[in-house]
């Protein structure tokens, strides 16, 4: 009987333990349900759209605080603990609460928002790294990671690797890209995706379409005037990029 009952209270303990590991909510959360989303070959800001508005959190309970990105803003908040909930106050404007269910960060719905899932990254940016850019590594990966064949223009033949950290190869007089996931680059390019392809430093942005296995690259010729924030539409196309 003792025996039995020493069994038990074992049992409730290391059940316990588990229930607190399984609450760390510390580190790092990126929102898989978006690169999952646009890795399909699809509209990647209908994509991130569909999935959003939040694309990464940033947890640290010893310091209390919290952070969201959603790609080109960062919500700084305060974080408490709420029974099973860990609410965020950004400043009394509002608040955000998170659940752990799981393997899995939960943030509530809100008036303002649906609600969302994150995951812990597999591949976590480096130490020091700006906010979201956990999120960005996994989401460029995914989007557009492998090689692609260059089947029309400049370089025609030749293999391109886009580098989950911004670099490009393979693509001429380009070191560099940045895919645009919101912000004023999403207001310029409107319903268009856009990205930015530079060398040296000195680049231009340009209007993409992804579908499937084909990426175009096509000039972002500017219909605003020159007193008017830019308006991006797509111009002659420089690259049609098919992947191996």
């Amino acid at each position: 009987m003792r025996y039995a009952l020493a069994l038990s209270l074992l049992a409730a303990l290391l059940s316990g333990c588990a229930s607190h590991a399984n609450r760390d909510v510390n580190g790092v959360w990126i929102n898989q349900n978006a690169i999952d989303a646009a890795a399909k070959g699809v509209n990647l800001r209908q994509a991130l759209l569909a999935n959003g508005p939040n694309f990464e959190w940033r947890v640290n309970v010893p310091a209390a605080q919290a952070t969201f990105s959603n790609g080109f803003e960062l919500g700084d908040g305060t974080l408490k603990a709420d029974g099973d909930q860990w609410k965020v106050d950004f400043y009394g404007n509002y608040e955000e609460s998170l659940t752990l269910d799981d393997d899995e960060l939960i943030q509530a719905a809100t008036e303002s928002g649906q609600e969302q899932s994150f995951q812990r990254p597999k591949n976590p940016a480096p130490a020091g790294a700006p906010p979201g850019a956990s999120f960005e590594q996994a989401l460029y990966a995914a989007y557009l990671g492998g090689d692609w064949k260059i089947a029309e223009g400049p370089g025609e033949g030749a293999v391109v690797r886009f580098q989950s950290d911004g670099r490009i190869e393979g693509l001429p007089n380009t070191d560099r890209y940045a895919l645009c996931l919101a912000g004023d680059c999403a207001a310029m390019s409107g319903e268009f995706d856009s990205l930015w392809l530079e060398q040296n430093k000195q680049g231009n942005p340009w209007i993409f379409v992804r579908q499937g296995d084909q990426l175009e690259i096509l000039q972002a010729v500017n219909q605003a005037k020159a007193d008017e924030m830019p308006d991006l539409h797509p111009g002659t196309r420089r690259w049609l990029l098919e992947k191996e």
